[in-house]
């Protein structure tokens, strides 16, 4: 056995964490470091809707709105995300997608800061984001008479002007892994007299993101990933305190009237982060969210404890391709995009291949699943629930063996 191989076992008898594997379906003879794009599936989850579908959906029908409690779910499920962002009971609801949510919360931001302060008319949006982000931030800036400007998102607190209205920025670069300074642009936009809006996909379930302790405005991500919500599960909508009573939502659905079964012509909208919701909520997939969000309740699965295995295991992950692929490493062949300061990280680890795309499918092939992004990035996700010390060590040899440097 190889002293990396010894140290891994030794680190996973070792892991507190390590108990929490069990509550998911996982091949032990796979690796899978793909929890950044799809989390694995908890066991709490097919009981669950078996039992949804068979007896309310199949026995109690209609009635399961009421007496299963189907119609609070959306906020119920929001309050149960809430403390791993580090927000307060109501002001986080679960609906609809990641995409619809920046829409609601751009738009919504923007109506906010106008309210404040006509002359408010300018969106920011890191020039690395999301794809989809810039994508419904130009049409949200359009439908608002704003102007679009795309920067750096380390160059936003120096581009804030007073007719900045929201600074859109994801928490964690989906390519690089880079981690965002979230206090610090936060604190700046704010100075500035603007919203922050910040999309967690990446970083939501997989560390401390402080959205009370940092004052952030508004936030939206999704819970497929870090959350293991499963494929298409409905995102999440964050609305300070400070701004509900004022949040006015874009899309105003019968869901989010005060009143919705008086079905009055005009819209009165429902107080708290409820604004957020539209119309009727995917109880399914709502549904086997709320069983996936089961593994938290575990004492051991406490968000800094998760933040501290991750970056062990991104580190150790790192180590041990230094250690198997010096060749690569030295003529720049294989090059790590991904931060090595632990201020500065998420929780992958992204590395720069020749023919990732055709290097992706070889190292599924060799049982270890990772994700590729054009036009030559690997994606190592490490997801602290279920991803061993192990499995790190084993994606760096193969990912040496495919490259021909064992």
């Amino acid at each position: 056995m190889s002293s990396l191989r010894t140290a891994a076992t030794a680190k996973d008898a070792a892991d507190p964490l390590a108990p929490l594997r069990d509550r998911f379906h996982v091949d032990d003879g796979e690796v899978y470091l793909d929890g950044n794009s799809l989390g694995a599936l908890p066991r709490s989850v097919p009981d669950r809707l078996a039992e949804v579908v068979g007896h309310e959906w199949g026995r109690l029908r209609i009635r399961s709105w009421t007496e299963s409690g189907w119609w609070e779910a959306p906020q119920r499920v929001g309050d149960r995300i809430a403390p791993l962002l580090g927000a307060a009971p109501g002001t986080t609801v679960v609906a609809d997608s990641t995409s619809v949510n920046v829409f609601k919360a751009v738009v919504g931001g923007v109506r906010l800061a106008a309210a404040r302060d006509p002359r408010r008319n300018e969106v920011l949006v890191d020039e690395s984001t999301f794809p989809t982000d810039g994508y419904i931030a130009q049409s949200a800036a359009e439908l608002t008479g704003c102007a679009l400007r795309v920067l750096p998102a380390g160059e936003i607190p120096d581009a804030l002007t007073p007719r900045t209205a929201v600074a859109l920025v994801n928490h964690v670069d989906y390519r690089s892994g880079e981690l965002r300074d979230l206090p610090g642009i936060t604190a700046a936009v704010r100075a500035a007299g603007a919203l922050s809006l910040w999309d967690l996909c990446h970083s939501g379930g997989a560390l401390p993101v402080g959205l009370a302790e940092h004052g952030v405005d508004l936030a939206v991500g999704c819970t497929y990933k870090y959350l293991n919500g499963g494929p298409g599960a409905p995102a999440y909508l964050y609305v300070a305190p400070e701004h509900q009573a004022d949040f006015r939502s874009p899309l105003p659905g019968w869901n989010s009237h005060r009143d919705p079964f008086g079905m009055a012509p005009e819209f009165t909208p429902a107080e708290g982060a409820l604004r957020g919701r539209v119309g009727t909520p995917d109880i399914l997939s709502l549904l086997a969210l709320d069983a996936a969000l089961d593994v938290w309740d575990e004492p051991a699965a406490e968000i800094t404890a998760i933040r501290e295995k991750s970056l062990a295991l991104t580190d150790f992950f790192v180590h041990c391709v230094r250690e198997y692929l010096p060749k690569a490493l030295a003529d720049g062949s294989v090059r790590n995009l991904t931060p090595e300061r632990h201020d500065r990280r998420g929780s992958q680890i992204a590395l720069r291949c020749p023919d990732a795309l055709a290097l992706t499918a070889e190292l599924q092939r060799r049982g270890v699943v990772v994700d590729h992004r054009p036009p030559d990035v690997l994606r190592f996700g490490f997801t602290p629930l279920y991803t061993r010390f192990a499995d790190a060590e084993r994606a760096a040899k193969t990912l040496a063996e495919a490259l021909g440097e064992a």
